[in-house]
């Protein structure tokens, strides 16, 4: 029997500090060598780009997701679509299909509040968003669940997008979330930085950072995208997720393919940080 769980199925049980735990976990077994590195295939379509990822543990996990940017406006659907299916590893039967937005949204804010636990400074409580939407909101729900977040700026294109923004998770978070006129106004006084957009062009360069910068890019989830810049990554600690992935999609990637990072120049993947074998935060005005 196969198990489907829809959006409401998964509302109903799964929660951001679930999340997190169940993400701390997953990356600690792969730094530990108990899981392999999942695999990733990318296939482009004329509005956007499907993405299928899997993995195997104790049980095999495939993510297909279709992420189409223009769908709010176009079509009034989700940007982000897909199914995860889970199969059993000694007999292959299909376990369950279960709806991935949810999970991809509070799967990459777990990731990056993980990352946010061992990387900005002690007392690092000032966050910068940079994309106001489903993401955004997920990420800095993420945060507080590791960081005494005490306030927030909130950046996007869409100045409507960042004032909701800010009233909503002012009014849901209790902390002082502000939208800001620019991206420069949101990060100068920032300690933690999300960026959690479809760009394809940098829109951080090496003139942001400050002592003590901790930024989180999330959004660059195929070649073609960009949010940092080469030279910014070039001035600070990278440490990646999975690097063979990182490698050949994103912002990584492009500092690769401008001669400006190579491999070795990464500091570690976020499972070499979580187990101990790349140094954390050492200094306060350290940039990663």
């Amino acid at each position: 029997m196969t198990i489907l769980l829809t959006r409401s199925d998964l509302e109903s049980v799964l929660t951001p500090a679930d999340c997190l735990t169940s993400v701390e976990e997953a990356f600690r077994n792969y730094g530990e060598g108990r899981t392999a590195a999942p695999k990733s295939l990318g296939l482009h379509a004329p509005a956007g780009t499907f993405h299928v990822k899997a993995a195997t543990s104790d049980v095999c996990a495939i993510k297909i997701n279709a992420n189409f940017p223009g769908n709010p406006t176009r079509h009034q659907l989700p940007t982000i679509q897909g199914v995860i299916v889970l199969m059993d590893m000694e007999r292959g039967t299909p376990l369950a299909i279960l709806y991935s937005a949810f999970i991809t949204t509070l799967r990459t804010a777990a990731a990056t509040a993980l990352a946010a636990k061992h990387l900005p400074p002690e007392d690092g409580a000032t966050v910068a968003l940079i994309g106001c939407g489903t993401q955004g909101r997920a990420s800095l729900e993420a945060l507080r669940l590791v960081r005494p977040i005490r306030s927030a700026y909130a950046y996007d294109l869409d100045r409507d997008a960042a004032d909701r923004f800010a009233h909503t998770m002012s009014a849901s978070l209790g902390i002082d979330v502000r939208a800001a006129a620019n991206v420069d106004a949101a990060v100068a006084h920032a300690d933690i930085v999300v960026t959690c957009t479809t760009a394809r062009a940098a829109i951080l360069d090496v003139r942001h950072l400050h002592p003590g910068l901790f930024i989180a890019a999330v959004g660059a989830d195929n070649p073609e995208k960009q949010e940092l810049a080469p030279a910014l990554l070039r001035d600070s600690k990278v440490v990646v997720d999975i690097l063979e992935q990182a490698a050949s999609m994103g912002d990584l990637h492009h500092a690769l393919d401008a001669g400006i990072l190579t491999r070795e120049d990464v500091h570690g993947e976020l499972a070499d940080v979580i187990c101990g074998r790349a140094a954390g935060r050492r200094d306060d005005d350290e940039v990663f």
